[in-house]
């Protein structure tokens, strides 16, 4: 056992980099694991910060002085922080508070319907199995009421949490995008000086998770509109709301859209039934999916190398299940940056074919 770990090490930790790269990896995990909370708000600002960079160098290359095209670029930012802050925002919440208001007579409007399934169909469910099935879910809504409500009284804090996020996030951006080359050499100094994995690393991060994130944006900026533009034109209930919810639903690949068609088809079945409007946004919900994941995202994602399936459901399982929400967010960037570790990580093996002696 010894020398196999022995074995183990001299293959892959023979390099000092490797010994740092670890030791680097393990306190952010441990920093983000205990004050990630604390640190959002800078963690959020650095991730807008870099993503905007890239317009900025676009607009330098455009021969834009710096200065400038960092002032537009920020106001830019600004301008899409206060519109969706100002007015999509308090939407959202009008049609969720609207939504909840008419939860209980969209429920009953669903059992009655549910009712009828066992006359029309008594061989596959039987009036005894409808009650318990209803029963159950009665239970399940109860405890749901009694978790919001509560979560409504100690939500003070989060409150204000929300807001000292909403009033850093700008102020974090501005400076990070300000001074970053001076914030760039001030990270640098507690690196080596010799940092050829690293650097490796970070190359193929920045092209895939720039890539990623940015492309991942205009994802869920153009499926949101186009879903709100769809619905709101078939008059279905909510749009905006459900809208979000599909623009938002991108982010999970294979689960998202699969979880966001059970309130698209309810609603639309307790507005109309079933029937001409009913299967009309069924139709156009299918096809705003078939859209984006085959045309949409091959043309965004051309250049993003792809994770395996089941690579990405486990990543939105395990940092869903670590950080929730946003973890869900960032499974697949996250999963992208084990990759790269894995495939620039360095073994002797390597070493040895590079430098011509492993023959």
């Amino acid at each position: 056992m010894r020398e196999l770990l022995h074995d183990f090490y001299e293959r892959y930790f023979h390099d000092e980099e490797s010994v740092i790269l670890v030791i680097l990896l393990v306190v952010a995990i441990v920093i983000l694991l205990t004050i990630g909370g604390v640190l959002a708000p800078l963690i959020m600002a650095i991730v807008i910060a870099y993503l905007l960079q890239g317009m900025v160098a676009n607009l330098l290359k455009l021969g834009i002085p710096q200065t400038m095209a960092f002032a537009l670029v920020y106001a830019l930012f600004i301008g899409a922080f206060m519109l969706i802050l100002l007015v999509l925002l308090p939407q959202l919440w009008n049609q969720f508070g609207r939504f909840i208001n008419e939860l209980p007579r969209l429920i009953n409007q669903w059992q009655a319907a549910l009712m009828l399934l066992p006359e029309t169909y008594p061989s596959l469910l039987t009036e005894r199995q409808l009650d318990e099935l209803v029963q159950s879910a009665g239970d399940e809504l109860a405890v749901l009421g009694q978790n919001a409500l509560g979560y409504s009284i100690a939500s003070i804090p989060t409150v204000l949490s929300v807001i000292v996020f909403i009033v850093l996030v700008p102020i974090l951006v501005f400076f990070v995008m300000k001074d970053k080359d001076q914030l760039m050499d001030w990270s640098g100094n507690f690196l080596p000086r010799n940092r050829p994995l690293m650097t490796k690393i970070w190359r193929e991060m920045d092209l895939q998770l720039s890539n990623y994130i940015r492309g991942k944006a205009l994802e869920i900026f153009l499926v949101g509109s186009v879903s709100f533009l769809v619905l709101s034109v078939l008059g279905l209930d909510f749009a905006l709301l459900l809208s979000a919810l599909v623009g938002l639903s991108v982010v999970i690949p294979y689960i998202g859209a699969t979880v966001v068609t059970i309130p698209i088809v309810a609603v639309a079945f307790v507005q109309w039934g079933v029937g001409p409007e009913f299967y009309a946004v069924v139709i156009a919900y299918g096809v705003i999916q078939l859209i984006d994941g085959n045309v949409l995202v091959p043309v965004i994602f051309s250049e993003t190398n792809n994770l395996h399936p089941v690579a990405i459901i486990t990543a939105v399982l395990v940092f869903g299940g670590i950080w929730g929400l946003v973890g869900v967010f960032f499974a697949i960037p996250l999963a992208t940056f084990i990759k790269a570790i894995i495939n620039a990580w360095p073994s002797k093996v390597q070493s040895l074919i590079a430098d011509g002696t492993g023959g």
